[in-house]
């Protein structure tokens, strides 16, 4: 077994290495990850811990996968990379296409691979102006996106991704992004008398187009289960409602499904629960499992047969150098085999909800205020008053001060404001589902005893 000089490393870290959301006061005491194995993340010190969100989110077949590492060492060995562009293909991205026709929604017909989340949102945003413009409607340049989005920090993505602290500081944004309210039942103000929060938040998105005028609105955003604004899952009347608001008002839908596709959510695809269809589908992360960044998008017929027709002239002209990689459209391929034959779509389901009647246990804790999921996606929401659902005095770092105990009792995982973010690969047991609520009782009693 390897040793490391951690020491060397971290200095040599701090020195060279930028990291995402950067700031030393976040990264003054970072692992170092040197194995994965499973649902186990092992740092250079020898420390074993639970991951607790799939890296980001996306390796759901578990760490450790040698049938991926094969699958990439073969498509090297015979063609890694070619362009992709207009008059050239490859064998596993002609592959990858079809097979994503048959596994997301009947209406979707095409696909662009993009490297991951943000490139393929960027690419949704350009297709939807292309369609409006190819339907001779070129004032439809407006998107409207939700509050607590996060569809990547990319400059148009930023900009519609709707937590304030990824934008302060890069403004201003990209004209023409706006934001409606996301269906936070927990926290979501202006419900009418009689009116679900699904039925509100699906009509504050309607009043927001009017506001805005239809003719100038080209698409709406949303992920069908919002993660790194909390995991916030919509009741079950929002997206039906969604759907039938932009159809009214000849809106594009995008679904943000970067988190929520390849089975997260106990469902292939997320809105296939509600029985709902996007015009325009972005995926990524779940694809390979994170063993290989790639990313894309999925045009429904509609908008495929405008980007066929336009005259040559006003072609799509929109590009990524590693648009259809053929070692990652390979090794997603392969991926997508292990969740096919381990059923670990039906298994993220099952233990899905495991984990949340587990996590409900913690509602005996005072300092817990809520607990919601969908599939292998649960948030867990501290309070400092559960009756006013007030938040605690940021001052006193309570969700970091948490996050900390939890990794010392083995879970390594993120969280937002006050919410404990957990969505662990879909290969989970039973008994490693029962270890994280034990962790999670634990470390949030710990930190807030007298709330316990």
């Amino acid at each position: 077994m390897a040793t490391w000089d951690v020491s060397t490393l971290l200095s040599e870290d701090r020195r060279h290495l930028l990291h995402p959301l950067y700031h030393p006061a976040d990264h003054a005491e970072p692992h170092v990850w040197v194995r994965g194995k499973g649902i186990f993340l092992t740092d250079a010190s020898g420390r074993e811990y639970i991951d607790g969100l799939s890296g980001l989110w996306n390796v759901n077949v578990g760490h450790g996968r040698h049938e991926l590492a094969a699958a990439a060492a073969e498509q090297m060995s015979n063609l890694a990379f070619t362009t992709n562009y207009a008059g050239s293909a490859n064998v596993p991205a002609i592959r990858l296409a079809h097979r994503l026709t048959e596994l997301t929604y009947p209406n979707l017909k095409a696909v662009f691979f993009t490297s991951g989340g943000a490139e393929s949102n960027e690419s949704a945003f350009k297709t939807a102006r292309f369609y409006w413009k190819a339907k001779g409607r070129p004032d439809k340049v407006k998107f409207i996106a939700r509050q607590y989005a996060y569809h990547g920090v990319t400059l148009a993505a930023m900009s519609a991704t709707g937590i304030p602290i990824y934008t302060k500081m890069f403004e201003p944004r990209v004209p023409h992004f706006l934001h409606t309210a996301a269906p936070y039942a927990y926290r979501l103000e202006g419900v009418k008398p009689g009116e679900t929060a699904g039925q509100a938040a699906a009509r504050m998105l309607e009043e927001t187009i009017l506001r805005e005028g239809p003719e100038t609105v080209a698409a709406f955003i949303a992920e069908p289960v919002q993660g790194a604004g909390g995991i916030i899952v919509p009741p079950d009347d929002y997206f039906p409602q969604v759907r039938e608001v932009c159809t009214k008002y000849d809106v594009l839908f995008i679904a943000d499904e970067v988190i929520t596709g390849f089975g997260r959510t106990g469902r292939w695809f997320a809105l296939q629960r509600w029985s709902v269809q996007p015009d325009i589908l972005s995926f990524a992360k779940g694809i390979t499992s994170g063993y290989l960044p790639l990313g894309g998008i999925m045009v429904s017929d509609t908008i495929h047969q405008a980007m066929l027709s336009v005259p040559y002239a006003d072609r799509w002209m929109h590009a990524y150098t590693y648009s259809g990689h053929a070692t990652c459209c390979a090794v997603a391929l392969r991926n997508l085999e292990i969740l096919v034959k381990e059923d670990l779509v039906e298994r993220a389901e099952k233990m899905g909800k495991r984990l949340l009647e587990g996590a409900r246990t913690l509602l005996d804790l005072k300092a817990v205020g809520e607990v919601r999921g969908l599939g292998l996606m649960v948030g867990v929401e501290l309070v400092a008053d559960r009756a006013s659902k007030a938040a605690f005095d940021p001052a006193q770092n309570v969700i970091g001060r948490v996050r900390k105990e939890l990794e010392a009792r083995g879970l390594f995982t993120r969280a937002v404001r006050d919410i404990i973010l957990l969505a662990p690969p879909l290969i989970i047991t039973e008994a490693e589902v029962d270890r994280i609520i034990e962790i999670l009782r634990g470390g949030i009693s710990a930190v807030l005893p007298d709330r316990a």
